[in-house]
Order: C-alpha cells, then structure tokens, then sequence
C-alpha cells in the first residue's frame, strides 16, 4: 500500500504534489489545509485521513482535531500539533504531524514520528517537502520527497 503523507499545505496544492497523489492509495494530511477545495481535490485521488491544523478555522470544524487508525497492519496517531497529541499511544506505530514546517522522520520509543514538512507556499526559507511510504507486511518505508522550488 502506497501513501502519501503531507501536511501544511495553507491553500496550495501545487502540481508537483499532484503527481505523487495520483500514485498513492491513501493520503494523510497533518493539518493547515486552509481551504475546503483543498479537501475536496484531495479526496478525489485516493482515501484520505486528515486532522485540522491551527489555522484551519470555522469551515473545518467536522474535520477532528486527532484521528487513531490502521492500514496494512500498522497503527497511525495523526494530529497537526505533536503538543496536542493524546496521551495514551497504546499499539500506535507511527504518529503523523504538521504544524513546524520541518520534516522530522525518527523513532522513539518504539513508535517512528514522522512529520512531512511543508509542500504549500514556502515559509521560514525552508525546503518545500512531502513523504511517500510504502506499507509492506506490517512494515512502513519512507521516503523523503523534496519539491523543486525557486529561490527568491
């Protein structure tokens, strides 16, 4: 099973993105969608599993805060901001989660964090990035995508 994992996107789905949506099974977005037609496009390439991000206001208010699910096998804990995340992690493998605009792919604790960075508009003059994984027998593989950006 193929994902594509992303978050902060802050209105911009950029084409670049589109191409890895199209290869993927699911998507999981870790919040800072910003615009319902975001949503809406993301739905249409594969199942999606989303949380609302902190700048995702009124009109996201059915999308829940953090969400608890499994695929293949493996359990994911998503929520935009890490801070916020539920206590209890019993049987989570994996935590997706937004909010810092840094990509971060580590394991503690026997649970691997992964946070995809940022593929909307670029913020801080930090690179433009998404993840694609791979679940294979219970096991995830990831992989880091950087999108080509220009320098301003």
């Amino acid at each position: 099973m193929k994902l594509a994992i992303l978050s902060d996107t802050h209105g911009l789905l950029r084409p670049e993105v589109v191409e890895y949506l199209k290869t993927a099974d699911a998507i999981l977005h870790g919040g800072d969608i910003n615009r319902p037609a975001i949503v809406e496009e993301l739905k249409q390439y594969a199942p999606l599993y989303i949380v609302r991000g902190n700048n995702d206001k009124e009109w996201a208010e059915a999308i829940p805060h953090h969400l608890t699910f499994t695929l293949e096998g493996v359990t994911f804990a998503m929520v935009h901001n890490k801070k916020e995340l539920p206590v209890d992690l019993t049987g989570v493998k994996v935590v997706v989660f937004g909010h810092s605009h840094r990509y971060v792919q580590e394991e503690k604790g026997g649970i691997l964090w992964l946070n995809p960075g940022s593929c909307g508009p670029r913020r801080f003059h930090q690179e433009i990035t998404m993840m694609m994984a791979e679940i294979t027998e219970g096991t995830l593989q990831v992989e880091k995508v950087t999108i080509p950006h220009e320098v301003k």
